[in-house]
């Protein structure tokens, strides 16, 4: 099958109304953010995008991406592979000034449209693909190159215990009565 190259951007008010779907690939190193969070990237990310109008009239596009990076590992300093799978839904708006929390569903996330009121794509996606990154990068603990014996870093003395300084006040209580 031939990959084909998705816009990118799109008017997704007149791509709804001719219920559009996109179904290809953007090119990964278009994506700069991306590439410099993490160690390498496919080439390609895979991307379907289905442009509609809803029951309530809104413009609307959901979809997903697919893609696989490769991270390094927190614990061992080793690299490893990470799968990308990002659902989204998007209600394209008109500035600031036009998010109404009442119009719009909280299924639907706003996505502000330039002054052509088209949309980047590839901007958005790759917005997407970075909030989908773990916060901390780990392997799955049994994968990982270190074992819970090489996380312990010596042994903590005990506390050495010292008089309550309290203990006084209990002694001039029993003394009064």
């Amino acid at each position: 099958m031939q990959k084909v190259k998705l816009p990118h951007s799109v008017d997704p008010s007149k791509s709804a109304m001719k219920r559009s779907d996109y179904s290809g690939v953007i090119a990964s190193k278009d994506m700069e953010r991306l590439s410099e969070a993490v160690v390498s990237c496919d080439e390609w990310v895979n991307a379907e995008v289905q442009f509609e109008k809803d029951a309530q009239g809104l413009t609307v596009f959901h979809g997903h991406l697919d893609t696989q990076v490769s991270l390094i590992c927190q614990r061992c300093n080793g690299e490893f592979d990470y799968p990308l799978h990002v659902d989204f839904c998007y209600s394209p708006v008109q500035g600031q000034g036009d998010i109404d929390s009442e119009t719009l569903p909280e299924a639907y996330e706003p996505v502000e449209v330039n002054d052509h009121g088209e949309v980047n794509l590839l901007q958005l996606f790759e917005d997407e693909l970075i909030l989908s990154l773990p916060i901390v990068a780990l392997h799955a603990e049994e994968d990982c190159a270190m074992s819970e014996d090489d996380m312990q870093f010596g042994e903590i003395e005990p506390e050495q215990e010292r008089p309550n300084p309290f203990a006084v006040l209990k002694e001039l209580k029993r003394d009064q009565e």
